[in-house]
């Protein structure tokens, strides 16, 4: 099983307004499938966007494996 940390979109109850949740999930699942833990958000309707991440559970996935998509990667070099 080869699990990934991504993006999980979730709807605002306006129209076309999204927030995502960053997730861990085997790569094989669709974008809202099964996820195996929620480790952050992100919110880019905000002004500047908001990403909140729980950096002991990112590294630990990591650490057992997991890897970050390039979207997810890239959002959080941003922040660093």
């Amino acid at each position: 099983m080869s699990v990934k940390i991504r993006l999980r979109r979730i709807s605002d109850t306006a129209k076309k307004r999204f927030n995502f949740r960053v997730v861990v999930m085997d790569e094989r699942q669709p974008r809202d499938g099964r996820v195996l833990e929620e480790i952050g958000y992100y919110d880019p309707s905000k002004t500047p966007a908001s990403l909140k991440i729980d950096t002991k559970k990112f590294e630990a996935w990591q650490a057992k494996g997991a890897q970050p998509t390039p979207t997810l990667k890239s959002l959080i070099k941003k922040i660093k």
